[in-house]
């Protein structure tokens, strides 16, 4: 009798502590947006009052979709603001950090950069072959999104013809290491040689943000108005962008 009381007992103590150990899983899953009333789950309130009233994780979490168990695609955008802090540092991370964060896969990941990138490009003026740049903040507005964020240094050329019109940008100069750029005159009047251009203005970033000119930012410019003027191209400008400033060689009178 003692051995089935007590073989009851366990019983019901088993059966209770499996209970109480549901119970808390269930308290730890947090609920899905799907889970939300309609007037909080954020694409519905997207569509219904548009996206001033969202904030950046709610946006964020649109794009990402579904959640995992314990947290919702909302609390995972979270996660990741928190850790970059906004969009612009956000567009800088590469797809494998982004899939070191839980819930995270390279499906998701893409999705993520899919959608800065569409924001970058939407940002960026847009200019088309025949064009003109009246000013060097108009080459700077152009361009700025689209370096922003760089690892290394990009050296851009813009091909102009006799009446300072866009024949080309050609995005192919030169790409350099963390801290510099090469740039062989070679390289970067090939482009306009072959389109017959009758000047250059050359753009670059410092991936810094400072867009102070360094002297091999000054050595290589005075080299290439030399070697521009050897080929009977001129350089009108060159431009070096950092993180919302820029520096204009012309501007400043730093062109030889």
């Amino acid at each position: 009798m003692i051995r089935c009381l007590c073989g009851k007992v366990l019983v019901v103590a088993s059966s209770q502590c499996g209970k109480v150990g549901a119970d808390m899983k269930e308290e730890k899953k947090r609920p899905t947006i799907k889970q939300l009333p309609a007037h909080e789950r954020p694409r519905e309130r997207l569509i219904q009052g548009g996206d001033e009233r969202l904030t950046d994780a709610e946006l964020l979490g649109i794009i990402i979709r579904d959640g995992t168990i314990n947290y919702s695609a909302v609390d995972i955008a979270k996660e990741i603001l928190s850790k970059y802090s906004d969009f612009r540092n956000l567009s800088s991370v590469s797809i494998r950090e982004l899939c070191k964060i839980d819930g995270i896969g390279p499906a998701r990941a893409a999705q993520i950069k899919a959608a800065l990138a569409i924001a970058k490009r939407f940002s960026a003026t847009s200019i088309k072959p025949g064009q003109q740049f009246k000013c060097s903040s108009d080459i700077y507005n152009h361009f700025h999104e689209q370096l922003l964020g760089k690892k290394q240094e990009v050296f851009l050329a813009v091909l102009l013809d006799n009446k300072n019109r866009i024949i080309k940008i050609e995005s192919d100069v030169s790409a350099g290491s963390l801290t510099s750029s090469i740039v062989h005159p070679r390289e970067a009047f090939k482009a306009a040689i072959k389109e017959s251009a009758a000047s250059v203005i050359f753009v670059h970033n410092h991936p810094s943000g400072d867009p102070e000119p360094s002297k091999e930012d000054i050595q290589i410019t005075n080299r290439l108005v030399e070697a521009g003027n050897i080929v009977g191209i001129k350089i009108l400008d060159h431009i070096i962008i950092g993180n919302e400033r820029y520096v204009s060689f012309k501007d400043r009178g730093l062109m030889s």
